[in-house]
């Protein structure tokens, strides 16, 4: 197989991929119009939770590997709250916009309900 044929092939297989990703937005924004507003809201807030879950997961393993500063922290209070302090970085960051997570998690839960799963 020569570069330019895998090149044109990964062209191809990436704009498929893009449609796909557009088709099933498109699909998820017309079974969004049949799901109640009060439900559109509560399957926002859920993924956005989730997304937040996930962030913080990510930035506990993060923290797990940093020493403490003895000189200016440390101690049982810093261990005690640190928990806390990365469980808000993920819920202000996946309410920043996260990554973009909560977007596709809404699309899949509306999908669901509107198919009845």
């Amino acid at each position: 197989m020569n570069i330019g044929s895998a090149t044109a092939t990964q062209a191809t297989m990436s704009a498929a991929m893009n449609n796909s990703g557009a088709n099933k937005m498109d699909q998820a924004a017309r079974a969004l119009s049949n799901v109640d507003p009060k439900e559109q809201a509560r399957v926002k807030e859920a993924a956005k939770d989730f997304e937040a879950v996930f962030i913080t997961q990510m930035l506990s393993h993060m923290f797990s590997g940093l020493e403490v500063d003895p000189m200016f922290g440390g101690g049982q209070g810093e261990e005690m709250f640190r928990s806390m302090m990365v469980e808000e970085y993920g819920k202000q960051m996946a309410e920043q916009g996260g990554m973009g997570i909560a977007d596709h998690v809404q699309a899949k839960l509306i999908e669901m309900q509107a198919s009845g799963f």
